[in-house]
């Protein structure tokens, strides 16, 4: 109370502004109901907006600070409920609510609005089988898009390490719940799909109640996971609804353990699949070098049967047998023949017939030994000739088109081989 003599004095401005905020103290912790209009949002990060009920209104802000904690932010024409102080401003002369706690009023409305945007996504194909891309057999390195402090980045690493020791790992600290929550997770997004240090990424928090999982049921985060080119695993959590963030992502798992399951294979099973197949590769490259093997001796066998020196050989061998017959029957007539001249003019007449017959062979023999020998690689390469080889397949070269400059080649003459190299080519 002003003493007597004190009323006679004006107040300054400041000291009357005193007096209100002193007055204003019990109103420091209070809720309030009503529907938003005329939000703006400062150079600063702070919002100012007005809260009304159809009869009064009253000036609210909310701090910057604060409102990268709150659940949602004021958006005009919504109800909330706020909870907050009451405030006066003495350097602008202004009373205002300062909220520090922003509340949805009516679930039924948000739900409704959820339920909208699922119905537009359904209609544009964002949730089809077909759209999701296909995670990677086994990634480079991991994207972790969560909380940088919590159980679930260490859940994550844990699993992601047990399973595979020397995975690549880089984490992409987001804001999971809040009203900065969505664009969080959405530059988050859009950062690691330009910077791609990793393979596949994994979008991950603790769960939680329908209000502080609001982030991932905004269209904001469902359109960045959509426009992602790197696959995206959501683990979110055990929640009563699957989220929209679930609904557009790759592939859906409920904790993060489970996520990092399915993004990353074990080393281990990796290791013993891959000695087994070495095995069975093993295996079969024996059975097909014993079947090559095998088919090789074959082909061996008949050209050693078909080969003109070895039919020459068995026809001379024929001949000599036949010799040995005819002299063998000549013998024989001789022993028996009575009159001893009769068999000595018999065995002259048979011995010319053989000589020439013998000779008419021989000398049809050496004819087909000449043209054989002739026809034969080293006949032609005695006469000059040579045979140009590719050094490392073996492959005969017919062709100056078919041979490149810097070819290692190898020629073949009558006596001996030279190596070359292509210098120049003129087809």
């Amino acid at each position: 109370m002003l003493k007597p003599d004190e009323a006679l004095r004006p107040f300054t401005v400041t000291e009357l502004a005193n007096e209100i905020k002193r007055e204003l103290r019990p109103l420091t912790a209070v809720l309030v109901k009503g529907e938003v209009s005329g939000t703006r949002r400062g150079t600063t990060g702070n919002y100012n907006f007005t809260i009304g009920d159809g009869y009064s209104k009253l000036e609210a802000l909310l701090w910057a600070d604060a409102s990268r904690r709150v659940t949602t932010l004021p958006e005009d024409g919504q109800v909330f409920v706020f909870r907050g102080k009451v405030d006066f401003f003495h350097k602008n002369g202004r009373l205002s609510f300062v909220v520090d706690q922003v509340e949805f009023d009516d679930m039924g409305k948000l739900r409704a609005r959820l339920e909208e945007l699922k119905r537009r996504l359904e209609l544009e194909g964002a949730f089809d089988s077909r759209r999701k891309r296909r995670l990677p057999f086994l990634p480079g390195t991991v994207a972790l898009l969560t909380s940088p402090t919590g159980a679930v980045i260490n859940d994550l690493q844990e699993t992601i390490w047990d399973r595979y020791p020397n995975m690549g790992i880089v984490v992409y600290p987001i804001q999971v719940q809040g009203a900065g929550a969505p664009m969080s997770v959405a530059r988050a997004l859009r950062r690691c799909n330009a910077e791609l240090l990793a393979e596949v990424i994994v979008l991950a928090r603790g769960g939680g109640s329908f209000e502080e999982m609001y982030a991932f049921n905004t269209e904001l985060v469902a359109r960045a996971i959509l426009d992602s080119r790197l696959p995206v695993v959501t683990a979110l959590g055990h929640t009563s609804d699957r989220t929209v963030a679930d609904l557009v992502g790759d592939a859906e798992c409920r904790t993060p353990t489970e996520a990092g399951a399915r993004v990353v294979p074990k080393k281990s099973d990796l290791l013993v699949q891959l000695s087994e197949r070495r095995r069975r590769l093993d295996r079969e490259l024996k059975q097909r070098v014993a079947r090559y093997v095998e088919r090789v001796e074959r082909a061996r066998k008949d050209l050693a049967r078909l080969s003109p020196v070895a039919q020459v050989a068995r026809r001379e061998e024929a001949l000599r047998d036949r010799r040995r017959r005819l002299d063998s029957v000549a013998a024989s007539r001789l022993s028996r023949s009575e009159n001893a001249l009769t068999a000595r003019r018999a065995e002259q007449r048979l011995e010319r017939a053989l000589a020439e017959k013998f000779s008419g062979a021989t000398r049809a023999l050496a004819h087909r030994r000449e043209r054989l020998n002739a026809l034969s690689p080293d006949g032609v390469l005695a006469r000059g000739y040579s045979i140009t080889q590719d050094a490392e397949s073996g492959a005969v070269i017919r062709d100056a088109k078919s041979t490149t400059s810097g070819q290692n080649l190898r020629i073949r003459f009558a006596r001996g081989r030279v190596g070359a190299r292509v210098e120049e080519v003129e087809p």
